[in-house]
């Protein structure tokens, strides 16, 4: 998938080539593949644009696609063989097979001693996502590690489309582009099946089961989400107010606003989600998403599941989901 090469780049045909970047299948392609069509996408977007919740039939089947397609991923090769045989096995294999497929062209296309650590910077990875704190820390990924002698290995592996970078702004105002630190960041797998196959190997029967993820589940719904802005176009951002506990998971922005978007692998308080929609401090935000593992509904703020995310650009777009609930004085 990579082959990166930066000493051998052809010579660029401009004006005679459009360039098109290819990346795993999200979630709504994976539900073509399982068959499902335009009918089903169009139930869900009007359920949103209507505030009402689903039944109870609908959540039980889309809960159980979403969670598939999280341990899955979207390496095309892992959802056609899991299709094909209509069950998981020997979809860890190639998941495997795929991760180190990564190391290889990793000590393949890297030079002299950036290869242990672009490959020290893969590894630790996952370890990081485990924290409670998920900033992506470089004095962790080795004895002495500094910023600058390893800002690049970040860069190259983001380049090569394994990892995605969400930067920290320095405050949540609009635009984001230029607001946010060079030094702050945290750091998702491009492909959230991959990330869970990094783990045990009964990573993914936890994950099914719902048991022994702890602090991890958070860490993959995060991914899932940085996984799906990114497919969509946008740029990843986050805030974390220093010295305190005010801290965004997301940011997209509307024509006119910029909306946080919590993600909760619950149905829990969304305290800066409150803060900062109604903190005179913050004038570019008027709402926000509050993504749950559960229904469509509200009571003292309003929520999405988090398989709905995929309509993110139909929102930013001017569906009138935000802009409803924003008139009706709901919060997110």
């Amino acid at each position: 998938m990579l082959g990166i090469n930066y000493n051998k780049i052809a010579s660029n045909s401009v004006g005679y080539k459009s360039e098109f970047e290819m990346q795993s299948m999200d979630f709504e392609e994976f539900l073509w593949a399982k068959g499902y069509g335009q009918d089903l996408l169009d139930e869900l977007l009007d359920h949103m644009r209507n505030s009402t919740s689903l039944n109870q039939a609908t959540m039980n089947v889309m809960n159980e696609l979403f969670l598939d397609y999280c341990i899955l991923g979207g390496m095309p090769k892992v959802v056609s063989t899991y299709i094909e045989q209509k069950k998981f096995q020997g979809t860890l294999q190639l998941q495997k097979e795929l991760i180190e497929d990564y190391k290889e062209d990793i000590k393949k296309y890297v030079k002299g001693i950036d290869k242990t650590k672009v490959l020290n910077v893969f590894n630790n990875i996952p370890v990081q996502l485990a924290k409670e704190n998920k900033k992506f820390q470089i004095s962790k990924v080795a004895k002495g590690a500094k910023f600058k002698d390893y800002w690049g290995c970040i860069e190259w592996l983001n380049d090569s489309g394994i990892i995605n970078i969400c930067k920290c702004l320095h405050t949540p105002d609009l635009p984001l582009k230029g607001n946010y630190e060079d030094d702050k960041y945290k750091v998702y797998f491009k492909d959230t099946g991959l990330l869970i196959a990094s783990l045990d190997e009964e990573s993914q029967e936890d994950l099914r089961a719902n048991k022994n993820m702890n602090v991890y589940k958070g860490a993959l719904y995060e991914n899932i989400i940085a996984e799906a802005l990114s497919k969509q176009g946008y740029g990843l951002f986050y805030y974390k107010k220093e010295n305190s506990t005010l801290e965004e998971d997301f940011f997209v922005r509307t024509k006119k606003s910029l909306v946080p978007v919590e993600v909760k692998a619950t149905n829990g308080n969304a305290k800066t989600l409150k803060i900062l929609i109604n903190g005179e401090c913050y004038p570019d935000i008027t709402t926000g998403i509050k993504l749950i593992h559960g229904n469509i509904g509200f009571e003292n703020n309003s929520y999405f599941p988090l398989f709905l995310f995929i309509f993110t650009q139909a929102i930013s777009k001017g569906c009138g989901v935000l802009e409803n609930y924003y008139r009706n004085s709901i919060i997110f």
